[in-house]
């Protein structure tokens, strides 16, 4: 009796040892995986915030965005798995029909969250530049306007980089004059810009 309750004993003990090295192990793999799941979602947030940088970018330079490109759907963390479709006589039957259904009630649902997307019912930016550029009489960088216009718009994201870029796209299109005052670049509109020449004239006649 004394050897085979050792033996039980060494036996548990065996199991005991192998159940808490199958948890640990699998505990260590839970959180490997909800490590690389995390940076698979920051990576996604990363490049939704740089998708809406360049929609701004391109909305500020007067390019038509593409109405017809597929919205960006959201990303599960974990993707569950599809059923199996029961292959009856009649299942077959609907089963032909229903792919194509599907397939125009999705484009149709794409297409209607596509048209709303780009938020452009107030004014553009390029516009909301120039205007206030045109208000000031005195040269201002670009990090001046954007505070300014965050300001009068907070319900619209403003952005240093997007604002310098319209503000470079109005120098081309000689809708607005870009000066450098030590390592500063200053922006004015040339209506901004002529009356301090009309001023300067007289001072030099007289």
């Amino acid at each position: 009796m004394s050897e085979t309750t050792a033996q039980g004993t060494e036996l548990t003990s065996q199991y005991s040892a192998q159940v808490a090295s199958d948890l640990e192990r699998n505990r260590k793999e839970q959180e490997r995986l909800t490590g690389e799941i995390e940076a698979l979602q920051n990576q996604l947030v990363a490049l939704r915030h740089d998708h809406t940088v360049l929609v701004n970018i391109q909305g500020a330079l007067g390019v038509p965005a593409e109405s017809d490109a597929p919205a960006p759907e959201p990303v599960t963390a974990v993707p569950t798995p599809r059923k199996k479709a029961v292959s009856t006589g009649a299942g077959k039957q609907t089963t032909g029909e229903k792919p194509a259904l599907a397939k125009k009630k999705r484009a149709g649902t794409k297409a209607a969250v596509a048209t709303p997307a780009p938020r452009s019912a107030g004014p553009k930016l390029v516009d909301l530049v120039r205007e206030h550029l045109t208000s000031q009489a005195e040269p201002r960088s670009a990090a001046e306007i954007t505070t300014a216009l965050q300001q009068q718009h907070p319900d619209r994201a403003v952005k240093t980089t997007v604002v310098r870029t319209t503000l470079e796209g109005l120098v081309a299109k000689n809708q607005a004059q870009r000066s450098k005052q030590g390592s500063s670049v200053f922006y004015t509109t040339p209506e901004t810009a002529a009356p301090q020449a009309d001023e300067q004239t007289p001072q030099q006649s007289a």
